[in-house]
């Protein structure tokens, strides 16, 4: 960030009203919730769902067929004064991003947090952007189906992190901008572009003490973009290939690819450089480990439903990986500990009234508490 004398009146504005936001991510969450309806709210947190959304029941996490349209093909979107407003952030959202001290303006969010106040991994990568989502119950061929284009990591940034600076900056008494009102509905996928994170749950199972354990991850806000400050599961990732090369697009096209590698991360400790060749997965001895382990049912994933962040937009697929206690311990530990993007906590009961504790008590991101309220309704399930 440049020294503190050399900044704009605007930019010092937008530092106060983002350091704002930081400090109270989880309140200011929590209260935009209310703007929307309660019918919407996932198992009674924070989290919003469209209609289509949430499955009564668990769905494998193989079920769920996934799409790809290449951005190539895909036909221009039909002109709107939403996405107008959104594409470049200008018109009724220009007011969100400050002067630079040669008189220029930024264009977008992202060139700000950026410039002021990036943390440490801040790279505007490849991702798979989603357009389109049903999740329904059942084992039925295109009952759970995602859709996807290409998209970046900043489209999400100069839309959802914008709209919650909005949110924040009219709590310090500034008139909303906007984009929010432009927006209006953020589970409609039609009107901004969507970034989707994979949230997983993360439950050692002991079977022959009949009982289950969980952890969760602390975000630093030093080092992450996005929920810095809050409680998460662990792990969490965006949807997106491992590297910029054009042949990982349609090889890393797996949900389970991708947690495979979110878990060798943040619960492995391993660097996110998978250096300039293809993720072979089927030799690396991790991926290899897990994928037996899920052939051998020793390791379950499921999906329980889809949400989207009421103050950032953020919008997660809600999953649940349940691994018996001999390979958890074979590949991962319960200990406290630092990683590249926070602290692992301790460990904790999967209980009643642990997760009524973490749900109501402590700073823990709307997805996180979704999806730790959905895997107790689903325990029998999930656990059997």
């Amino acid at each position: 960030m440049p020294p503190t004398g050399s900044l704009t009146a605007s930019q010092r504005d937008w530092l106060r009203v983002r350091s704002y936001l930081q400090k109270h991510r989880h309140g200011l969450a929590v209260d935009a919730a209310g703007d929307y309806p309660a019918d919407r709210r996932v198992a009674g947190t924070p989290l919003l769902a469209a209609p289509g959304w949430q499955p009564a029941e668990p769905v494998p996490l193989a079920a769920v067929g996934l799409e790809l349209t290449s951005a190539e093909s895909t036909p221009p979107p039909v002109a709107s004064p939403a996405l107008a407003a959104l594409a470049a952030l200008d018109g009724a959202a220009a007011s969100l991003l400050p002067d630079r001290p040669d008189g220029t303006r930024y264009h977008r969010y992202s060139d700000v947090l950026r410039d002021l106040a990036a943390p440490a991994v801040f790279e505007n990568r490849v991702t798979y952007r989603l357009t389109e989502a049903h999740l329904l119950s059942g084992l039925t061929p295109g009952a759970s189906r995602l859709a996807f284009t290409r998209g970046r990591y900043f489209d999400g940034v100069d839309t959802g992190e914008a709209a919650a600076h909005e949110y924040a900056a009219t709590r310090l008494g500034g008139r909303p901008a906007g984009l929010r009102a432009l927006i209006a509905d953020p589970c409609d996928l039609r009107r901004r572009p969507a970034n989707l994170a994979i949230s997983t749950l993360t439950l050692r199972l002991d079977r022959a003490a009949g009982r289950a354990s969980f952890l969760l991850h602390w975000r630093d806000p030093a080092k992450v973009g996005h929920a810095g400050g809050l409680y998460q599961v662990i792990p969490v990732g965006v949807f997106q290939p491992s590297s910029e090369a054009g042949w990982s697009e349609h090889r890393d096209f797996s949900l389970w690819r991708c947690m495979i590698r979110e878990f060798a991360e943040e619960l492995g400790g391993r660097s996110e450089d998978y250096g300039p060749g293809p993720v072979d997965y089927d030799s690396w001895p991790f991926a290899r480990h897990m994928a037996e382990a899920v052939d051998r049912g020793q390791i379950r994933v499921w999906c329980l439903g889809l949400g989207t962040d009421p103050l950032t937009y953020a919008t997660d697929l809600l999953t649940v990986a349940v691994i018996d206690s001999g390979v958890f311990d074979e590949l991962f530990s319960l200990s406290p500990r630092s990683n590249a993007e926070g602290s692992v906590l301790a460990a904790r009961e999967f209980a009643a009234h642990v997760i009524d504790r973490v749900v109501t008590s402590e700073p823990v991101q709307a997805a996180g508490a979704a999806v730790l309220r959905l895997a107790w309704r689903h325990r029998e399930t999930l656990t059997s």
